[in-house]
């Protein structure tokens, strides 16, 4: 089966990339080509940005609240008639399992339009601060919010549609014009939601989508270009930085959503210690998430417990796992070749610095002609070693001992990272204790959820600048101004 071709959205108008250049859309799954996007160019990116630039200069849409929420709505009514075909792209464009097609990669970012709208609703876009005398007179003080101007978005191909909602709903709803640049791996969620916006009637240059094979010639383009006053990335930290540096010369305000080493502690008081061990599983989405926890931290005391229940854990899941259609499977294969041979350069470098494979470790090939690298296990690895330092965006875990709960925190924090973390105790006062002491932006307790729509996510350190979601996911997309009215 093959999809629709995914087309450019410039100005209103779905069409070819200049020429009708195309390239091939892969899937994870088989490694086969399963449709065409649109290849845009220099010149495509270059309508686009003027297409932004003059919808919020030349238009009310910057100023016009009522618009914008009527048009949001429109388009979430649009997207949302588009549920059954969003999620066979999510299956066999992203290469998602059954059972994350459509609680995560749609479904959620769907339901996320009607939260980010109630968000919106609640903002004070102007706030009396009352008056004050200074400098000989007096003057009556307002705090005004006002859209910060032209956004480009750069998504990644993990999660491509709920960071694509993410960005662009409250980027809009702010009073943003918007460019997206999906990942190359993942064009079409972002040409649907282009093919929706056209539906939903969406002012011209309000939202553009260009997607392309190259990825650096029009990053940099949106990075650069001095029409364009925000960047809202999400992606690996290496990325990141060089956006900080490309867009220094035009001092571009980011957002940056980076990489995560994120560490979970298992105190020795645990009460199922067993059960939270084996929850540990590096196994949703081919551990290709940012925030998933692929460092597992046990008490020395309870180590060879804990290696015993991985164990066979992981020889109970090594047959669970690869059927596209099963509805419970979480777990398919690497986005691409690509990334395939990265993770499996990951695997190498853990043999070689005296990690011990405990499972997995290989390409499966017993799953099709796929991306496929089994489910991964290391135990006896220390904090140095290369693969518990580095983001590997693969199903790799690594087990690292700890003497005491100072020392759990020592290495959780030893990272270049701080996106996410988790802590287990059976002690909650002591749980909460931890994680206050954990570099980063988001901890769950006990199994507790700390990402969701209202709640501001974002990390530490080399883990991103900003936050996405909730009320401070809005401020992104904002200048704060101040206005002095003499008395």
């Amino acid at each position: 089966m093959m999809f629709p071709d995914g087309k450019l959205y410039i100005n209103g108008e779905l069409r070819e990339a200049a020429g009708g250049a195309k390239y091939e859309d892969i899937n994870p799954w088989t490694g086969e080509i399963i449709g065409y996007a649109a290849d845009a160019s220099a010149v495509d990116m270059d309508e686009a940005i003027a297409a932004a630039r003059h919808a919020f200069d030349e238009t009310d849409w910057s100023t016009n609240l009522t618009l914008r929420r009527a048009m949001v709505v429109k388009l979430g009514e649009k997207l949302r008639a588009s549920r059954d075909r969003l999620a066979e792209i999510a299956q066999k464009e992203v290469g998602s399992a059954m059972g994350a097609v459509y609680a995560v990669q749609v479904d959620g970012p769907l339901a996320s339009i009607d939260e980010l709208l109630k968000i919106f609703d609640e903002i004070h876009w102007e706030k009396p601060m009352g008056e004050r005398f200074g400098w000989g007179s007096t003057s009556n003080r307002i705090l005004v919010k006002e859209a910060a101007g032209v956004v480009g978005v750069i998504t990644p191909w993990n999660v491509p549609f709920y960071i694509t909602i993410g960005k662009v709903i409250p980027a809009l709803l702010a009073g943003c014009t918007v460019v997206i640049k999906p990942a190359p791996d993942t064009p079409l969620f972002s040409t649907m939601v282009g093919e929706a916006s056209a539906q939903a009637g969406l002012p011209p240059g309000v939202l553009n989508v260009v997607c392309g094979s190259d990825p650096v010639l029009l990053g940099e383009m949106l990075v650069t270009d001095k029409r364009v006053d925000l960047i809202s990335f999400t992606g690996s930290t290496g990325v990141g930085k060089r956006i900080m540096e490309k867009g220094a010369p035009t001092l571009k305000r980011l957002f940056l959503e980076l990489g995560g080493k994120s560490a979970a502690i298992i105190l020795e008081d645990t009460p199922n210690f067993a059960e939270a061990v084996s929850q540990s599983v590096v196994c949703f989405h081919a551990g290709q998430g940012c925030a998933t926890i692929t460092r597992l931290l046990v008490p020395k005391s309870r180590y060879q417990e804990a290696v015993a229940v991985l164990e066979a854990t992981y020889s109970a899941y090594s047959q669970m796992w690869g059927d596209p259609n099963e509805p419970t499977n979480v777990m398919g294969p690497l986005i691409s070749a690509r990334q395939r041979d990265r993770v499996m350069s990951y695997i190498q470098s853990g043999i070689d610095e005296g990690a011990r494979l405990l499972a997995g470790g290989h390409i499966a090939k017993d799953k099709g002609n796929g991306f496929f690298v089994e489910p991964t296990c290391f135990v006896d690895v220390t904090n140095d070693m290369k693969i518990a330092r580095e983001e590997i965006f693969g199903p790799v875990l690594v087990v690292i001992p700890f003497e005491d709960e100072d020392d759990a925190v020592r290495i959780a924090n030893d990272s270049d990272y701080g996106l996410s973390g988790g802590v287990r105790s059976g002690d909650l006062d002591r749980a909460m204790k931890v994680a206050k002491r954990i570099r980063t932006g988001t901890v769950g307790v006990n199994g507790g959820m700390s990402i969701a729509v209202d709640l501001p996510f974002g990390g530490y350190k080399q883990s991103g600048i900003g936050k996405e979601w909730g009320q401070e996911g809005f401020d992104e997309y904002l200048e704060t101004k101040v206005i002095g009215v003499g008395l």
